[in-house]
């Protein structure tokens, strides 16, 4: 049992695969060029730079998203500004790590 457990926080690992079992729609947010080199099956590229622009669009979804990218820096900048604007949303890191996660 880990720290956090024993105080009712959960880790990203638990987080990622409880939104994964609810359906949870997977956002790769690196470039296009870094997307093409290799992505997780079924993710959507949407750069870090257009994130805001397609929020109406993630709204609708109504399920949570996973944020992924190289190491995990823009992946949390855009599950920030999802969070900000009201669309639930986990950091999963880096595309490698998050791949391997939920497989």
């Amino acid at each position: 049992m880990g720290l956090l457990s024993i105080f009712g926080i959960k880790s990203r690992e638990e987080l990622v695969k409880e939104a994964i079992e609810e359906g949870a729609v997977i956002i790769d947010v690196r470039t296009p060029q870094e997307f093409k080199e290799g992505h997780i099956s079924n993710s959507i590229n949407i750069p870090l730079q257009h994130i805001e622009v397609r929020i109406s669009t993630l709204k609708k979804k109504k399920k949570t998203i996973i944020t992924c990218c190289k190491s995990g820096g823009r992946s949390r900048r855009a599950k920030n500004i999802l969070l900000k604007n009201g669309i639930k949303c986990v950091n999963g890191g880096s595309w490698g790590g998050l791949n391997y996660m939920i497989h």
